[in-house]
């Protein structure tokens, strides 16, 4: 078992290591900033299944770092949470295949109601209907899963998470988020006395 594990881990930490890295990032960085912390918008986030659980964590993680973010399951969206959506938002949706309904259909309906909302995507299809539909595309390489049938979502749930980690850091970096600001968002745990300590 352990050489099976050794396995798993170097066949992940490739994956990672082979997320093609583009000015896409650069891009879709500028444009949360301009959307959320210029324009005075929200980050809002969606994926169906496993990409919907990516999905929910990256936006706390940016709510936690300056960023007010929600997730909007796809699904709620079409029986009226769709009105969570304002003007100045930006979508950032999820989707390995690129093509899951729940999310393209999303799309239409964002579009229907402010058309010029601008879309992040994250997906392993860069061709596919949900990339085409998209501002920004961040391709996660498609790297096969390590699960024994190649199906249940496993690298490709690491990949998502490790770019939704790139863009939250790489967005502290460019608004310059300190400490300080970071303590006044996580006040409980050991987070929240740490981030106060350090900040004295």
């Amino acid at each position: 078992m352990i050489l099976s594990i050794q396995e798993l881990l170097r066949r992940e930490a490739e994956a990672v290591l082979n997320i093609p890295v583009t000015e896409a990032y650069g891009q879709a960085v500028e444009l949360i900033v301009e959307q959320v912390c210029r324009q005075k918008g929200k980050l809002v986030t969606s994926g169906m299944g496993k990409a919907g659980q990516i999905a929910m964590n990256i936006a706390t993680t940016f709510c936690s770092t300056g960023i007010p973010a929600v997730f909007l399951h796809p699904s709620e969206a079409q029986h009226g949470d769709l009105g969570i959506l304002q003007e100045n938002d930006l979508l950032l949706l999820i989707s390995n295949s690129g093509k899951t309904r729940e999310i393209v259909e999303l799309t239409a309906l964002a579009d229907g109601l402010y058309p010029q909302l601008k879309k992040i995507v994250i997906t392993g299809a860069p061709y596919s209907p949900l990339a085409k539909a998209a501002d920004i595309c961040l391709a996660t390489g498609h790297p096969d899963e390590v699960c024994p049938l190649g199906m249940t979502p496993t690298t490709s749930t690491t990949v998502m998470t490790v770019i939704g980690d790139i863009l939250v850091v790489e967005t502290m970096n460019r608004t310059g988020f300190t400490i300080e600001e970071y303590s006044k968002r996580h006040h409980g745990g050991y987070l929240g006395e740490r981030s106060r300590e350090l900040s004295k």
